[in-house]
């Protein structure tokens, strides 16, 4: 929660990336005009030009971008301009290697590829400074641009740094976390296997190890070293560009990448924050590609509602237009007629105020010459450009959408620690990446939006009011900061639901010697007695409540009742503790917690949403099928109502009231029917 956004769009509106440093000159303006025929007014660049900008160190030319600029202040086009750092030039890392990213055990990532650098080295920031500064002081007030990119897509293709940089970069930032050896190796339990520090130069980050294993409790303090480490690369370039951007202009990166808390990145660093959206990724060829995939690019949505959590109203800097791979990479189909348009929709349903299509054409060299582009190869006018006209008047119609709220009364609870320690816990990861999963698809199944909400150091209980239930999978790692905003909720009426392996560890992901739930246990009124997974040999476990079988998951935790206010809902049927509590109930205050005992799956997620009186909260408005995804915004008094068709086949949707089809304008009621892929959006006068 505590999002910050220091800059909105007034308006709903198309863009593209542009390469001018691609193209041949005489290209650039027939580009410009045809992208404003077919109702694309931003293009962004700059972001992999730093060799343009630098040729040779020192020497810097800006006269490629100047003519580009004329061009477009010529046609009327605005630009978000790139910080060319994304790929130090072959003259820099050559010249200074300590720039260079490394493997584990040593080796060094050579030129050719991109985001090759770590974020540590001294040179690096004084020379990517140097250049941010150069590229920024000469174009920041060029009346066509509105806005800065930084970098691009940090964290992305790799996230984790071995670099010598990053050895004396992690020993500051535990030497200032910890300030003494003895509070660093009691955080990480070196006690352990002979690992105790005596010199702090004997601290490195993590090494070439037997079967490659590591000390959880370094490895959970080097992931959040390395994001603490990309925000300080961010927010180098952030604090530059803000000496020279004229006023109403923004500041922003684009992606979602892991090892990296975005959400910080976006309170200290960024304007507004721009997502990278492929939903095509669902039907990539290196997996079998007519396998059934569950809810397939739908399942994108996943992603939007993350990016939402990080900025309520974001963009959408590299929309998919076509077929995505590189050449060594990944391959996938050409996105069929109408599903550009359902992609776009699919953004803006989740809060993009501006979309913008990756790219305008597809590269005819280099690694992505099969990440396709609007334009093909022959650049002549395609069915992809018809489709991007037709969106830019979709969009026209909808514009007074634009700052409207997401509506959700459901939130997916999450936090950066739990986040961090399931991508080094295999017991942790495997549970909670399926729960959280199986939590989403049976939201978008039954038709329930849901946001997810982060628990920061600064969250308060009365940002959580807006959500009627609050589901905390797994959440290992507790601290006494988040169990009282929990407790805060749950007294004002809130409730929440909670799995098993809750409150198993502190904050080091050392694990507490106390009976689970841990130091949540006087909230809950439970505790857990005993714990399994469910081996391969085991047979499915269920619970009995309310007369339904229900199932159980993965993983039980075997319950106890604790406190008086607590009662038992549902017993497991099976295995050795068969009989025992599943499911405990605790009233608190206004609200109440729930106890689950076993993991989440789509069936058990539908039964707690139908039981909390949170499911398919716009039944009385629509009735959809499943292939549908449907949604609200909300601004003045105004509902509007997003019907989405994923399904390659028609599908009938029930309308229960009167509503305004803002396409055509007309009233409609009762039955429609949506094309395959085919998108619909209401405007409702009244307040739902």
């Amino acid at each position: 929660m505590n999002r910050k956004q220091n800059f909105k769009w007034n308006n709903l509106s198309l863009g593209v990336c542009y390469y001018p440093e691609h193209w041949d000159r005489n290209l650039w303006q027939d580009d410009l005009r045809r992208m404003k025929e077919n109702g694309i007014h931003t293009v962004r660049v700059g972001e992999f030009a730093w060799s343009i900008f630098e040729q040779e160190e020192g020497e810097f030319s800006f006269e490629l971008f100047d003519s580009f600029l004329n061009l477009a202040e010529q046609e009327e086009i605005k630009v978000i301009f790139g910080t060319p750092t994304a790929i130090p030039p072959v003259w820099l890392t050559e010249k200074y290697p300590e720039v260079l990213n490394c493997r584990k055990d040593g080796v060094l990532f050579r030129h050719g590829m991109r985001r090759h650098f770590n974020y540590n080295s001294e040179t690096l920031h004084r020379l990517a400074s140097r250049v941010v500064h150069q590229v920024a002081e000469h174009y920041a007030k060029r009346p066509c641009i509105i806005g800065w990119q930084i970098d691009n897509e940090l964290n992305c293709e790799i996230n984790e740094y071995y670099s010598e940089s990053d050895n004396l970069a992690f020993r500051k930032f535990l030497i200032e976390k910890y300030k003494t050896l003895d509070a660093l190796n009691e955080a990480w339990g070196t006690v352990f296997w002979n690992q105790t520090y005596n010199d702090w130069n004997q601290v490195f980050v993590p090494r070439t190890t037997i079967n490659d294993m590591v000390n959880p409790h370094l490895k959970l303090d080097f992931i959040r070293f390395i994001s603490e480490s990309a925000i300080r690369y961010c927010r180098m370039q952030s604090d530059i560009l803000r000496l020279y951007v004229k006023e109403g202009d923004f500041i922003t990166t684009n992606g979602m990448f892991s090892n990296l808390d975005n959400h910080k990145m976006q309170d200290t660093c960024l304007d507004v924050y721009t997502y990278d959206s492929y939903p095509n990724f669902a039907y990539c060829m290196k997996e079998n590609p007519r396998q059934n995939r569950t809810l397939n690019d739908r399942k994108w949505s996943r992603n939007l509602m993350e990016v939402r959590s990080i900025c309520p109203h974001f963009g959408i800097m590299e929309q998919q237009s076509g077929a995505n791979g590189w050449n060594t990479l990944s391959d996938a189909p050409a996105p069929k007629p109408g599903q550009m348009m359902l992609w776009t929709m699919q953004s803006i349903m989740h809060g993009a105020d501006y979309v913008s299509f990756f790219r305008w054409r597809t590269a005819t060299k280099g690694t992505e010459m099969y990440w396709h582009g609007i334009l093909d190869y022959d650049n002549c006018d395609n069915r992809k450009l018809r489709e991007v006209k037709k969106i830019y008047n979709r969009v026209k119609n909808i514009e007074e959408i634009v700052g409207a709220e997401y509506v959700a009364s459901v939130g997916l609870v999450r936090d950066y620690d739990n986040i961090f320690d399931t991508q080094l816990d295999i017991w942790h990861g495997r549970i909670a990446d399926s729960s959280e999963m199986e939590i989403f698809v049976a939201s978008q199944l039954k038709h329930t939006p849901m946001d997810s909400v982060y628990i920061r150091e600064n969250t308060q209980a009365e940002e959580l009011k807006k959500y009627k239930v609050l589901i905390y999978p797994h959440a290992e790692i507790l601290t006494e900061k988040t169990v009282g905003v929990l407790e805060d909720y749950v007294h004002q009426g809130g409730c929440l639901i909670i799995g098993a392996r809750t409150g198993q560890k502190d904050r080091n992901g050392q694990c507490v010697m106390k009976q689970m739930p841990g130091i949540l246990a006087p909230l809950t009124q439970s505790e857990v007695k005993e714990f399994t997974l469910i081996g391969p040999d085991d047979d499915d476990v269920f619970m009995n409540w309310s007369g339904k079988q229900v199932e159980t998951g993965v993983f039980n935790d075997i319950l106890s009742i604790n406190g008086e206010e607590a009662k038992v809902l549902a017993n497991y049927d099976g295995n050795y503790y068969v009989g025992r509590p599943a499911l405990i109930e605790t009233k608190v205050g206004e609200g109440k917690v729930l106890h689950f005992g076993g993991t989440f799956t789509r069936k058990n997620v539908e039964v707690f949403l139908e039981y909390t009186g949170v499911l398919e909260p716009f039944s009385d408005l629509i009735k959809a099928s499943k292939e549908c995804e449907i949604a609200v915004r909300s601004k003045n008094g105004k509902r509007y109502l997003f019907a989405l068709n994923f399904a390659k086949t028609s599908q009938e949707i029930g309308l229960n009231r009167s509503v305004t089809d803002m396409d055509t304008k007309e009233i409609v009621k009762g039955t429609v029917v949506l094309a395959p892929y085919e998108t619909k959006v209401y405007r409702l006068e009244e307040e739902l």
